[in-house]
């Protein structure tokens, strides 16, 4: 899947959160996901996390809720199989970077033989197989 990423929940939470040195690119890296520029991918844990992230900031129950719709829609949901669970377990043994969520991500990531991953969190970077691709870099 050359022109497949998945994307982690950073990405979009960047795009609407608060003002803050990621929020451009990352909202433009999503407006080029959406152009079709590319396949945009995600674990379903994705969603779950950014509405957990989204009503802690805001409190905002509806906001929130559409927020993790919006996102699920624009990008194809990959499903959370026995197979991306105990990928990710391995994942956060073998490297201590690695944060529960972000192993579930890497996992979905490698179980689908999706080779990069749209993400400004350098835990990605050590993971064999995975690419991490930087949105301000992104090409």
């Amino acid at each position: 899947m050359e022109s497949a990423v998945l994307i982690d929940t950073a990405i979009v939470s960047y795009a609407l959160g608060p003002d803050s040195e990621w929020k451009s690119t990352c909202q433009r890296f999503l407006r080029r996901a959406e152009a079709g520029e590319f396949r945009a991918y995600a674990s379903v844990e994705m969603v779950q996390e950014l509405v957990h992230h989204r009503l802690g900031r805001t409190g905002d129950r509806q906001r929130s809720a559409q927020q993790g719709r919006d996102a699920a829609a624009s990008c194809t949901l990959l499903n959370f199989d026995r197979e991306v669970p105990d990928l990710s377990l391995e994942l956060i043994e073998r490297f201590p970077a690695v944060r529960c969520r972000d192993a579930v991500h890497a996992a979905t990531a490698i179980a689908y033989g999706i080779e990069r991953i749209a993400s400004t969190d350098r835990a990605f970077d050590d993971i064999p197989g995975l690419t991490r691709v930087d949105p301000l870099n992104f090409t």
